[in-house]
């Protein structure tokens, strides 16, 4: 199966029986981003954090729908 990067527009091969290609085939609302787009998220993320500036906004699970 041949995939695309959403960053880096990278076209990757996957195996058609790879759990990661299932995922992205039934679920087409998934995206896929390559192994070298998701460290440097992860690493840049991490510096982030570390600056104590970082703030992580979750949704309040006490909010009341309207």
């Amino acid at each position: 199966m041949r995939v695309k990067c959403i960053i880096c527009e990278k076209i990757v091969m996957l195996d058609d029986d790879s759990p990661l290609a299932k995922r992205l085939r039934n679920r087409p609302i998934h995206t896929y981003t390559c192994d070298e787009c998701y460290t440097r998220i992860g690493e840049r993320t991490r510096e982030r954090w570390a600056t104590g500036k970082f703030t992580l906004h979750l949704p309040s699970l006490n909010k009341k729908s309207k």
